[in-house]
């Protein structure tokens, strides 16, 4: 399995994401080293594509899965990484390989961002005015700087905040001391508010270029989780930006039936913001082929991302079994799990919401942003903001679409739980589930807390976790690069 795996790591190095037809045969420019080689619309063009890229790399695969829902309540490891189980066990070191490839992957998207926007204001060809072209391209790229940078305030806190496009070697420029939290934060926020004042709400009627490039739509929606995530959160600009989502012109809209969205049938969809389009191919998903279960992967060695009691016991107290259904799937297998079955032969969960290995060229996508979580985050910046009963309403919006009666909550403490868990049962491996333990104040006392019994030697699992741990450390790797980087609290 790893042997395999190694090599598809280095296929999907390959990959490319083609946001419409008419990209299709454009080579990405950031392959191009000549310093002059952007002169034309094309070439600005294909500097987009190359910055969509980054989307099919391995943390946006499935690393961000792994540092959400694995290092929260929701999985555990499986598998047989050391690596990973690191992140399950909140034991991470500053020396685990994927904290680097994360942060170098990270960087290398900004790097393709701010290449677009250093270069394209210089291009004159006039077929970038035609329908504001320039600007949108310059929207698109600055919707994507700030989603990378996002990624990493989470996860590291403070980074070097790099906004202008370099090759230089000279240590003034590659050993860049940490920006703060605050100053990522509006880096971020500003380049937003030029993308949303850049982009359009579609790019015509297609949906598959609609759903795989930035819009104002997808710019409005993470907005509205930045301004709920950053340390002085702010509600009224989070119900700002989820209104604008969910009244845009673009029509988003819940689909009627929860198991739609992850059939592999109707990607594309009303209620899909922004996904990656994994079309097969050298264009394909890899990711699931490390979850699903033999019988779908051919496979029989043991598979990651297994959920957790504590996830499923939350399905099952709500009586929600649609949306479990559609996330998890327990099969016998021939393998000792240590959480669920001591034995060979027993019931395994498998995190189900990807539902197709395909010889790891899977078409199944993880969505970017859809309008479920934003509705949600309207509720919760409704009940923050003491409107009870409007915050009900969107609760209930979710809830109703899977078959489940309406909220008991009561008070503005009960609501706050109610949108607390209906987050985690909607958005279960999506790579939510940490941030909003984070941002409800919750991480430590929740895996301090959690119950998980090793029955191989009945002893309960102990996370140890502390405020420190909820900032990854900074990769070991890159403070050899970069001595002034210095490190996180709680971590040598």
């Amino acid at each position: 399995m790893k042997s395999i795996l190694k090599t598809t790591l280095a296929v999907c190095a390959l990959v490319t994401l083609a946001a419409c037809e008419d990209f299709l045969d454009l080579k990405p420019i950031s392959s191009i080293t000549a310093e002059n080689a952007y002169n034309t619309a094309s070439d600005a063009e294909a500097a987009l594509i190359g910055a969509y890229d980054s989307f099919s790399q391995e943390y946006y695969i499935w690393d961000n899965v792994l540092f959400n829902d694995v290092l929260s309540d929701n999985y555990y490891a499986g598998g047989d990484n050391p690596e990973i189980f690191q992140i399950d066990d909140l034991n991470i070191t500053p020396l685990n390989s994927r904290l680097f490839n994360n942060w170098s992957q990270i960087y290398n998207a900004i790097l393709k961002a701010n290449t677009v926007l250093d270069k394209v204001p210089g291009i004159t060809d006039a077929k970038l005015d035609v329908d504001n072209r320039k600007a949108q391209i310059l929207g698109e790229a600055s919707f994507l700087r700030a989603y990378h940078y996002y990624q990493l305030v989470k996860m590291f806190g403070g980074v070097p905040l790099v906004i202008q496009a370099s090759s230089s070697t000279d240590p003034s420029e590659t050993q860049k001391t940490r920006a703060s939290v605050a100053e990522i934060y509006a880096q971020v926020i500003a380049d937003l508010e030029f993308a949303i004042a850049n982009l359009p709400d579609t790019y015509g009627s297609d949906a598959s270029t609609n759903k795989a490039r930035a819009t104002k739509g997808a710019a409005n929606a993470l907005m509205a989780k930045v301004q709920a995530q950053k340390p002085n959160r702010d509600y009224s600009k989070v119900l700002e930006h989820c209104n604008a989502v969910i009244s845009s012109s673009a029509g988003y809209q819940l689909l009627t039936d929860y198991t739609h969205l992850w059939d592999g049938n109707h990607y594309n969809n009303a209620e899909s913001i922004l996904e990656v389009q994994f079309v097969g191919s050298t264009e394909a998903n890899w990711g699931p082929q490390l979850l699903l279960p033999p019988s779908i992967s051919g496979d029989s060695w043991r598979k990651f991302v297994t959920p957790s009691h504590n996830l499923v016991n939350a399905f099952d107290s709500e009586g929600d079994n649609v949306r479990k259904n559609a996330s998890v799937l327990f099969e016998s297998v021939n393998w000792v799990d240590e959480f669920w079955s001591a034995t060979t032969g027993g019931n395994v969960p498998f995190a189900y919401k990807w539902k197709s290995a395909n010889g790891w060229a899977s078409t199944n996508r993880q969505y970017i942003l859809r309008l479920a979580d934003i509705i949600l985050l309207k509720a919760e910046a409704l009940n923050e903001t003491n409107q009870l009963e409007l915050a009900r309403a969107e609760v209930n919006r979710i809830r109703s679409r899977v078959g489940l009666d309406p909220t008991t909550a009561t008070d503005k403490a009960s609501m706050a739980l109610a949108i607390e868990k209906e987050r985690r049962l909607e958005l279960c491996q999506e790579a939510q589930r940490w941030d909003d333990l984070v941002r409800y104040g919750k991480a430590v006392t929740t895996m301090n807390s959690l119950i998980e019994v090793n029955l191989l030697t009945g002893d309960t699992k102990s996370f140890n976790m502390t405020e420190n741990k909820i900032l990854l450390p900074i990769p070991q790797s890159e403070r050899n690069r970069n001595p002034s980087l210095g490190q996180n609290p709680g971590y040598n």
